[in-house]
């Protein structure tokens, strides 16, 4: 059994992992995001236009959907090494805040998403 504030090593690999794959996703993702936005300026296409064409997509609603829950796997779990290795937080606590930070981000991020897609559905 690991000591009190140590984790498991089987939970440290499964978070490494998941941080891994959520970068990978995330790396896809931006390029994605910002090669649309790049094409869609360049052509002088504003920002209302862009929510006009793709708002209601299913298909962006899916892309942003994976791209929020991405973000919200990855940096949590950088945050909380970053917290564990830089403050003197209690690694319990450590945990619990980063698991709120990802709830938070999850669910900022899908009501925006959410809310993207209701403009373009109409």
């Amino acid at each position: 059994m690991a000591e009190p504030g140590v984790s498991n090593p089987g939970t440290e690999t499964r978070l490494w992992l998941a941080q891994r794959a959520s970068a990978a996703v995330l790396a896809i993702a931006v390029i994605v995001h910002l090669g649309t936005i790049i094409y869609a300026v360049r052509g002088g296409v504003t920002a209302a236009e862009i929510i006009g064409r793709i708002g209601g997509s299913l298909g962006w609603s899916a892309f942003y959907t994976v791209f929020v829950l991405a973000a919200a796997v990855h940096a949590p779990i950088g945050l909380r090494a970053v917290l564990r290795e830089m403050t003197p937080i209690v690694p319990r606590r450590v945990d619990l805040i980063c698991f709120v930070f990802a709830a938070l981000l999850a669910v900022l991020g899908m009501r925006v998403v959410v809310k993207f897609y209701a403009i373009g559905a109409g």
